[in-house]
């Protein structure tokens, strides 16, 4: 394999990737959950992907499921991220709120 090829399999790879974090977004803004869920959990599994967006594509899974009914796997989604040492502190602080507004909410029932 040479430099090109290499190149190349490594920008379709993040585009690839960006195209179904992009695609996901939308499905989310429509209701389309699972669809939604389905397009962030390929996004998660594609090869190389970068980890500030592997940390924000999780945290938009995590709220998604949490929004769809699945708290349980939300809440884990959003601890992976808080879990990864190269996450954005920005995107770990988001989590974190998100964390403590769904136990403050939990406690009161």
């Amino acid at each position: 394999m040479n430099v090109f090829q290499w190149l190349a399999g490594q920008f379709s790879f993040r585009e690839t990737t960006l195209s179904l974090y992009k695609r996901g977004m939308q499905r989310a803004r429509k209701h389309d959950h699972q669809g939604a869920i389905d397009d962030y959990t390929a996004a998660v599994a594609m090869p190389n992907t970068p980890s500030d967006m592997k940390a924000m594509i999780l945290f938009n899974r995590g709220l998604v499921r949490v929004a769809a009914g699945d708290e349980p796997k939300g809440m884990d989604d959003l601890n992976l991220v808080l879990a990864m040492d190269e996450a954005p502190s920005s995107v770990k602080m988001m989590a974190r709120q998100k964390l403590a507004r769904m136990q403050t909410r939990s406690s009161k029932n």
